[in-house]
């Protein structure tokens, strides 16, 4: 059995900005870009950027699109597509849950608008057709509208939904209001399985399966097939999130899951930014370790084209 992995990066926009405002000689010279080629170039490290489509004004009103990155580098992009992916992700960072609600054209225009660009300075070659929505909910609306432009992967939330009680207290952050405003009959409340405690009660959508599904899905090429939008919904994470880990976690928390035939693990962009609020000094000390491992460990890292053509359909009894 060929053990594979998977690799993305959400939350990007600050290395297509340092691209954009230093028009370095390669895209390699911008240091997020580097750092990821560094661990390719040593490990065979595939990866995967979902996109913001600008520069959220949460940290200050420097504004920076996607429509100021610069097609100078396409070919470069192009001759690194094997590896190398961008993907949609959202308009920007915050709201939180932007796509729990949408509708089918709100998400169509938000898709089609980072993916216009990255045909644009990228070549098509460089798309990918996987998407992890940015706090992973979505309706059925926005799931048929990705399903629409191109897409066939989703990644899912999963466990066990349950009714809003009305109660605001229930979910952090002001969520409540996210959950409410234009509500869809899918969108309910789950008990997310993190880390982070604070967001442990959670929102779900039309992209969630069970808690069966889940642990079926896990570790293997398996997938659930959407027969109303089309879509795979598969996990492409459920490995050791690099920003919530420190370096020690990835070899003991590989080695028990040694053998599965799917792993994949993510991380986000700011934590590499020494600006940034929470910043990680050692974020290329970890991915560099996330990826050895798992080499050493006999897994080749794959995309999601790749992944695609290997999905077998789960079906829940």
């Amino acid at each position: 059995m060929k053990k594979t992995a998977y690799f993305f990066v959400d939350d990007c926009i600050w290395c297509l900005r340092d691209l954009a405002r230093t028009m370095p000689k390669s895209i390699f010279d911008v240091p997020f870009l580097k750092m990821l080629k560094n661990v390719h170039d040593a490990y065979g490290l595939t990866v995967q950027l979902n996109l913001f489509y600008r520069t959220d004004f949460f940290y200050g009103y420097d504004e920076f699109t996607l429509k100021e990155v610069p097609d100078t580098y396409k070919a470069e992009w192009e001759a690194n597509a094997d590896w190398l992916k961008l993907a949609f992700h959202a308009k920007q960072e915050f709201p939180d849950y932007p796509y729990v609600n949408a509708t089918y054209e709100d998400v169509k225009a938000s898709y089609m608008e980072i993916i216009n660009e990255i045909v644009r300075f990228a070549g098509e070659r460089s798309v990918a057709r996987a998407v992890i929505p940015h706090w992973l909910p979505i309706s059925k609306a926005g799931c048929q509208a990705l399903y629409d432009c191109g897409v066939r992967i989703i990644s899912p939330s999963n466990g066990k939904r349950t009714e809003y009680t009305g109660n605001p207290d229930v979910l952090p952050y002001g969520h409540a209001q996210r959950l409410l405003h234009n509500r869809q009959p899918e969108t309910m409340l789950f008990t997310r399985q993190t880390k982070t405690k604070g967001i442990a009660s959670s929102i779900c959508a039309y992209n969630h399966v069970s808690e069966k599904a889940h642990k079926a899905l896990m570790g293997s090429f398996l997938a659930v097939k959407d027969t109303e939008t089309g879509l795979w919904f598969k996990p492409l994470g459920g490995g050791p999130t690099v920003n919530n880990s420190t370096i020690s976690d990835f070899r003991p928390t590989y080695e028990s899951r040694n053998g599965e035939e799917f792993i994949g693990t993510g991380t986000h962009e700011q934590y590499f930014y020494s600006d940034y609020f929470n910043y990680q000094p050692d974020t290329e000390e970890k991915i560099m370790e996330m990826a050895r491992v798992m080499r050493e460990l006999g897994y080749t890292y794959i995309t999601a084209d790749e992944l695609e053509k290997s999905l077998v359909e789960y079906t829940e009894e």
